[in-house]
């Protein structure tokens, strides 16, 4: 199994009775909150913490990135990749990932990729995303072309790290007369692609289609044996048979050395669930044509209180019964973690551990405890299911070039 440490990279250090005031922390919660010196020192903070989750034993550090919102800091997760390309030796760097549809020059995304690549000497894990519907307002993008763009953005992509240009992409959404970037990556065909998701059944299908691993962020266990069910059926569409490597799941766990602080400690994974300060309104997070259209009007009868939250919104303590939330002591922890392993089995497990304002000494005693104590047992026994990553199951990279304009790519070349 491949472990890796995971945190949003909260700002906490912001006035949370202004979020509670306002009734949403993302969007339009204005960036007056922000204050930049406290941001610096998180930023520097946190970096130390991965730095710390390799010198522990970590797999993987994964990384993602979020607009306009407190919850996450992390604006353009290459960023942090590019530094932690350099001052990391060993972990993997996992992007889960960069939102395709946000980027106006996947060219120069590419180019970026291959650059992290290199300087990481072939450690780079690049994962892509839709985004948020809220993060489509944030940056310019028509929501109801979210999909196209993802598609066209991942082909073009994919394009460029295996055939040698010069060449001409005229799409869609993308047009370019000359493709020609002399920053590739180091990996050959090019770095392994993960895709993480939640609802989405249309994503998990693309995803077994091009033989990338499946990322369940923090879904139940039943709705993440639907997702294995749907992903296995597609995968035996096209003509293989899915295994743990092509499955991973993400899932908040906090471990202390009481079961007390712990839990006291996991309480802030709820800051971004609505419990603390609230999120994005319903209707901004699901901007008409980034959903289909049963799955948005439930989220605008949420919105206008005419039904519950499509999404679930569990108290703490149900989270934690039904494992969705795991905290306590490392025997305790790594107890729960056999049990979702065994119901779930993932060959990737991604472990979220801190969240809000817990405190610096506590994020870090967390990740010594996960990376030294929780995560060489729960491979371990990972190991006995026969729960193996992509790197143990040797599974190879998957050349599919597939494009939804054929002819007029070929014209144009």
């Amino acid at each position: 199994m491949h472990m890796m440490y995971f945190t949003e990279q909260p700002m906490a250090a912001y006035d949370a009775k202004a979020g509670l005031d306002f009734g949403a922390t993302a969007l339009n919660f204005s960036n007056k909150y922000f204050d930049p010196n406290e941001g610096s020192r998180l930023y520097n903070e946190y970096l130390e913490e991965y730095i710390l989750a390799e010198e522990s034993g970590a797999d993987g550090i994964m990384l993602n990135e979020h607009h306009n919102a407190p919850f996450c800091m992390q604006a353009r997760t290459n960023m942090f990749a590019a530094i932690l390309a350099a001052v990391t030796k060993r972990v993997k760097i996992v992007i889960l990932g960069n939102p395709l549809p946000l980027s106006e020059n996947p060219v120069q995304l590419a180019e970026e990729l291959a650059m992290i690549d290199m300087i990481s000497k072939g450690r780079l894990v690049s994962g892509f995303v839709r985004g948020g519907g809220q993060e489509q307002l944030a940056n310019g993008v028509n929501p109801a072309f979210n999909r196209e763009r993802f598609m066209e953005a991942h082909d073009l992509v994919q394009k460029i790290w295996t055939e040698p240009g010069p060449f001409r992409w005229e799409g869609t959404h993308y047009q370019q007369r000359v493709v020609n970037p002399w920053a590739i990556p180091m990996q050959k065909p090019y770095p392994r692609v993960w895709i993480p998701g939640v609802l989405s059944k249309e994503t998990v299908i693309w995803t077994a289609q091009q033989r990338y691993p499946y990322i369940a962020l923090n879904t139940s266990i039943e709705a993440t044996r639907q997702i294995h069910e749907t992903y296995d059926k597609a995968a035996a569409e096209a003509g293989y048979t899915a295994g743990p490597e092509n499955f991973g799941y993400l899932i908040r766990v906090h471990v202390q050395d009481t079961e007390e602080k712990a839990l006291q400690n996991a309480r802030q994974f709820m800051w971004m669930q609505g419990e603390f300060t609230g999120l994005a309104n319903p209707v901004w997070a699901n901007p008409a044509g980034y959903f289909s259209p049963s799955g948005r009007r439930g989220f605008v009868e949420f919105a206008v209180g005419r039904a519950v939250n499509p999404r679930g919104n569990p108290t703490f303590e149900q989270q934690v019964k039904d494992t969705m939330i795991i905290a306590g002591t490392p025997d305790q922890v790594i107890e729960r973690l056999k049990y979702l392993v065994r119901e779930t089995r993932p060959g990737i497990m991604g472990v979220w551990g801190n969240d809000g304002c817990v405190s610096k000494e506590d994020r870090r005693r967390c990740i010594e405890l996960l990376c030294k104590e929780v995560f060489p047992a729960v491979k371990e026994y990972g190991a006995t299911l026969g729960l193996k990553d992509p790197w143990e199951a040797n599974a190879p990279v998957h050349l599919r070039y597939s494009t939804d304009i054929p002819a007029r790519q070929a014209a144009a070349e």
